[in-house]
């Protein structure tokens, strides 16, 4: 009967490739968290119900902060609140720029255009009223989809593109709502 062969030495447990090893995970880990991809805890009621209080998922960073995908309608994006910046918020882009957004007992009208928003549930929309507010240059207006329980743009105005940093994408937690954000 063969003898067991005698490991070499690259196939023997070495600590300093343990360590090497360990170093470059967390390098990868830290490139991702910083320049890509971000946990974040939702706080509040306000995206209900496609994000709910609690929750934490992933935001895409790198698609906005290097211009590689623009800001469309109907995103999800997090952003530095206007009013204290070291607030960050999360809410759904209704106006872009150069657009023109007004409220009419509820619904949302984008330049004279009744908006279809499906992910406004019956229940979460309000009656309220708003004029028609023109959204500036590098600006956008932002809604909350729970629109009664909502600070969002039609009290405090539109978000600089600047402020803007990260797109939601996925859901991690908790488990049985794991998967993309619509």
């Amino acid at each position: 009967m063969p003898e067991n062969p005698r490991p070499s030495e690259t196939t023997r447990f070495s600590p300093l490739s343990w360590i090497r090893d360990l170093a470059f995970s967390v390098l990868i880990a830290v490139v991702l968290i910083v320049f890509i991809y971000q946990p974040v805890k939702v706080e509040g009621t306000s995206m209900m119900p496609a994000l709910t209080d609690q929750e934490r998922i992933f935001i895409n960073k790198f698609t906005y902060r290097f211009g590689i995908g623009s800001i469309e309608r109907g995103d999800m994006v997090v952003f530095w609140f206007p009013l204290d910046i070291s607030k960050s918020y999360i809410k759904r882009v209704i106006g872009l720029p150069g657009d023109t957004v007004e409220i009419d007992r509820g619904t949302v009208m984008v330049n004279g255009k009744a908006l279809e928003e499906d992910y406004v549930p019956e229940g979460y929309r309000d009656r309220q009223s708003m004029p028609p507010v023109h959204v500036d240059a590098d600006r956008y207006f932002v809604l909350g989809d729970h629109r009664s329980s909502s600070n969002d743009s039609r009290s405090w105005g539109t978000v600089p593109r600047g402020d803007i940093y990260g797109k939601a994408v996925f859901v991690y937690w908790p488990l049985d709502k794991l998967g993309r954000v619509h």
